[in-house]
């Protein structure tokens, strides 16, 4: 079928009223119009979906768009029904019709009015359905979402991998459409073959957004108030904060709602009535932010996302892209921040552990990337396109320095010698090992594969162990980047030298490394963190003058120090600079009680410290706390008035004992007196008390760690923890 250039045109000014196509469209659509076997590699927000929509419409017959969600069908179907006068022209074929839709649906079809059917792929098993449509004219199969047919694809759907077998079943020359918004070159590769068109013609757009800016920023005890803190920033401008569970999504839209922020969750665990009001809002700027599970943005054509915040690290690059993807689909700016601790990633190994191994295996490959993309320090935008099979060119690339790494690039470091090694290694090896197991040979450690294959009785066995082993990861990735390896996905990621990697060895020359990002919980990346794993420390100086003042007003009121504030509770204050009792008693573990009774020497030092350092300071910097455990602690604090066993009150809970004590902690540390002594003396007796009481009384600490080490053993944790709190509740409240 031959059509004029300028009837493309006016057909898509007349169905869609663009006055033209974008990037690859054009040529795209003539291809399929054309009948031609056709794959689309098009990122999301390139306009994917008019590719098969307007050859739909221009030509003879039905299309069917396979596609893999219910929601998604929904939007695209009530889209195509705007532009068409006749309601009929796209319907959905799928388990929600009852017997008199699916009647109207064939009729539409067979009488030519429907151009558009979407389908799930489910759905094309049903004998009744294929019969049918074997008698009608199909103009062509579209398979949206094509990277769920291959297993390395990051959405892998079981049901997608016999595709090629229905098609052929309702028609042997039925052309095929193929498209995804992310494809490494891998999934491409599989995605053809699956659908058997080796034959199609490949369109695939360039995957460079230069209109967003990627950040990574370490992920710390206060992370939430880090968040609360860039969207005020970003007062009025619509972003999306994805979560990984349920339960994070809800405290979240709380505590962001609690601080002045118009935001509403969004998860699959909300009644469908909620899900679309709160995406509505969304849609309408009702709401600022939406807190969502990956449950929400498919098909969510919002043009002006200013920003997209991963609270937690995505299972894969594909799956980081395509969320990302939704910020800046208007051209304009678009701010793709994410936090990572490397705690999250063994999360997500753990969640894989009952799969079957290959799938294991699939998945920890993929994470790998994720953790190189986060800890990387060369130019993400060049590593994500990278991984998408397309390189990025520094002089005539967009965007080349919006990202965090490119602004504030780490020192370079000459690293020919070591890439020399590193290359030699693994033509020594005979290519055989991944990038974990050849740094173990670097660095000269062995394990099981490394002693089968005899590699640790190797003379170059331990070459590099004058470096890291976090040293030569980082250099793998950038010597991946440069094009020197390739990592053969087939085998899960086994490292091989391509030909400019084999060249090097022969005549090396100069490689600039640059230093990898530390995300560990001692170095997160420049803040200082306590011993506990805990928060930031922003301001040294201020916290040793707010240790100089506990230990003066500790030692005139005759208690320790801890008694009046312990350590995080001051490293909060060295944070957020409270200068008055409210601002407080928001500070971790202080509480309103604490805040008058011990904090106004604290206020007044803290206050004086900024105006002489003429401190800048964020004034939206006290997070307010949702006060989601209230009830609980209100139950608890009830509960020990009656003096009700405290195992009793905890099972009735249903918590574990360590946790019920955490809570009563919390309340007591922060200024609440629980008087459990009804408990305490039937677990220890008058000696104990009092030998416990002489430690805490005489301790610089209150780590109970350094009590069970001063004790050799003769209190359990359990028991120095239940004292500590009545300790606390009498001396210090």
């Amino acid at each position: 079928m031959s059509i004029a250039e300028i009837d493309l045109h006016s057909a898509l000014k007349k169905f869609f009223g663009f006055s033209g196509f974008k990037g690859l469209q054009e040529e795209v659509i003539k291809n399929v119009i054309a009948g031609n076997n056709t794959f689309v590699i098009m990122p999301t927000g390139g306009g994917k979906s008019l590719c098969y929509q307007l050859p739909a419409l221009i030509k003879e017959g039905t299309a069917i768009v396979v596609s893999p969600l219910i929601a998604l069908m929904k939007n695209q179907v009530d889209a195509i029904r705007a532009v068409s006068e006749n309601e009929g022209v796209a319907h959905v074929l799928n388990s929600s019709l009852n017997k008199t839709e699916v009647k109207r649906v064939k009729d539409d079809i067979t009488n030519g009015i429907t151009k558009l059917l979407y389908v799930a792929p489910e759905s094309l098993t049903k004998a009744e359905y294929v019969d049918f449509l074997r008698t009608v004219k199909i103009s062509f199969m579209a398979v949206d979402e094509a990277h769920c047919i291959s297993e390395w694809g990051h959405d892998f759907r079981p049901e997608y991998r016999n595709l090629k077998h229905i098609i052929k079943r309702i028609g042997d020359d039925i052309p095929i459409v193929g498209l995804t918004a992310t494809a490494t070159p891998k999934v491409q590769e599989d995605i053809l073959k699956s659908l058997g068109m080796s034959d199609a013609v490949t369109f695939k757009a360039s995957f460079n957004r230069p209109n967003l800016y990627y950040e990574v920023r370490p992920k710390t005890k206060n992370v939430d108030a880090d968040i609360i803190r860039f969207v005020k920033q970003n007062e009025g401008k619509s972003g999306i904060i994805y979560c990984l569970s349920r339960k994070r999504v809800e405290e979240l839209a709380q505590v962001l709602q609690v601080n002045g922020v118009k935001a509403v969750p969004y998860h699959a665990g909300l009644d469908a009535k909620t899900r679309v009001k709160h995406q509505d809002m969304f849609l309408m700027e009702d709401t600022d932010v939406v807190v969502a599970t990956i449950a929400f943005g498919m098909g969510i054509d919002k043009p002006d996302v200013r920003f997209v915040i991963h609270h937690d690290i995505p299972k894969s690059i594909e799956s980081y892209y395509q969320e990302t993807g939704r910020a800046g689909r208007d051209g304009g700016e678009g701010h793709c921040l994410a936090y990572y601790a490397y705690k999250d990633i063994e999360k997500l190994e753990k969640f894989m552990s009952g799969k079957p191994v290959a799938e294991q295996e699939i998945g920890h490959a993929l994470l790998q990337e994720v953790v190189a993309f986060a800890e990387t320090s060369i130019s993400r935008r060049k590593f994500i396109l990278h991984y998408f099979g397309e390189e990025f060119d520094n002089e005539t690339g967009e965007g080349g320095d919006m990202d965090d790494n490119v602004r504030n690039p780490k020192k370079q470091v000459e690293a020919q010698d070591d890439v020399k090694i590193l290359l030699e290694t693994i033509q020594n090896t005979n290519e055989k090992y991944k990038s974990k197991d050849l740094v173990q040979v670097l660095v000269g450690k062995s394990n099981a594969l490394i002693s089968s294959h005899k590699t640790d009785t190797q003379p170059f066995f331990g070459v590099g162990k004058d470096k890291d082993a976090r040293y030569w990861m980082a250099l793998i990735r950038q010597v991946l980047v440069a094009g020197y390896l390739k990592k053969d996905i087939e085998t899960y990621g086994v490292l091989r030298l391509s030909d400019e990697g084999k060249a090097f060895i022969k005549s090396p020359k100069s490689f600039m490394m640059a230093e990898d990002h530390v995300f560990d919980e001692s170095t997160n990346d420049g803040i200082v963190t306590n011993a506990k794993g805990g928060g930031a420390v922003a301001d040294e100086k201020l916290m040793t003058l707010l240790k100089d003042l506990r230990k003066r007003n500790a030692k005139a009121l005759g208690v320790p120090p801890f008694v009046i504030f312990q350590d995080p509770s001051l490293e909060d204050m060295a944070l957020k600079y409270p200068i008055n009792l409210e601002e407080l008693s928001n500070v971790h573990g202080v509480g309103e009680s604490k805040a008058k009774k011990y904090g106004k020497d604290f206020i007044a030092l803290v206050a004086n410290y900024v105006e002489e350092n003429d401190i800048m300071r964020p004034d939206d910097m006290v997070v307010k706390s949702t006060g989601s455990n209230s009830a609980l602690k209100l139950y608890i604090i009830q509960n020990v008035d009656r003096k009700l066993r405290l195992d009793d009150i905890a099972s009735a809970k249903g918590m574990e004992m360590s946790d019920f004590i955490k809570e009563m902690e919390s309340i007591v540390f922060s200024g609440t007196k629980l008087n459990i002594n009804y408990w305490i003396d039937e677990i220890l007796d008058e000696d104990q008390q009092e030998e416990i009481h002489d430690y805490f009384m005489e301790s610089e600490s209150d780590k109970i760690s350094d009590a069970v080490e001063e004790f050799d053993g003769d209190y359990e944790d359990e028991e120095l923890r239940l004292y500590r709190i009545k300790f606390m509740s009498e001396v210090a409240n």
